[in-house]
């Protein structure tokens, strides 16, 4: 599960403020049995998220299953196939010096995966001094993780296999694949 979040590396951080729950959507990076992200300082979640309960719900490929691709789609109605997976846990604010591993792991794990190079090394010290100025960096610690994975599991293999090509005609190869990856097909 926290293999499949690495991978997404994005999340929805919610937690309860005083003018009711509030969400932060962010980029986020495991390590070990914690997660790490930012916020703006500006982010009207970043003043109530240290020492908080808080939940991240990271999602990945979903689509929309039509009926019509069953083999017999009269007895069934449209349904949703995804991915997702929750992380609870207590926020904690990050010193300077974590911000700033933070920040360093996170382009060290995404620059490969676009093709980049990027490193703080190629900015200018005082401004990347600035902007760390302007942003809180978080631990969650992990106290549980629940994961759903809604792939047609319940469904006939003849039936999959018409989610399945649905899925690639409509361009959406990624949700494809999970179903596929779902089966235990030879």
């Amino acid at each position: 599960m926290l293999a499949f979040v690495a991978d997404v590396a994005f999340a929805h951080v919610f937690t309860a403020t005083p003018a009711g729950p509030r969400v932060a959507h962010v980029p986020l990076m495991v390590d070990g049995t914690v997660v790490r992200f930012h916020l703006a300082n500006s982010n009207a979640l970043t003043p109530h998220l240290d020492g908080q309960a808080v939940l991240a719900s990271v999602g990945g490929p979903g689509a929309y299953i039509s009926p019509n691709w069953y083999v017999d789609g009269r007895g069934r109605v449209p349904t949703w196939n995804y991915v997702a997976v929750e992380i609870e846990g207590r926020a904690r604010r990050l010193t300077e010096d974590q911000l700033v591993m933070l920040l360093d792991d996170t382009a060290a794990s995404h620059e490969p995966r676009v093709g980049e190079n990027w490193t703080r090394a190629k900015m200018d010290p005082a401004r990347f001094a600035a902007m760390c100025r302007a942003i809180t960096g978080f631990e969650l610690s992990i106290d549980a993780v629940r994961a759903t994975a809604k792939l047609s599991q319940d469904k006939s293999d003849d039936d999959a296999r018409g989610v399945i090509a649905g899925l690639r005609a409509t361009g959406n190869a990624a949700a494809a694949t999970l179903v596929e990856q779902a089966r235990t097909w030879p």
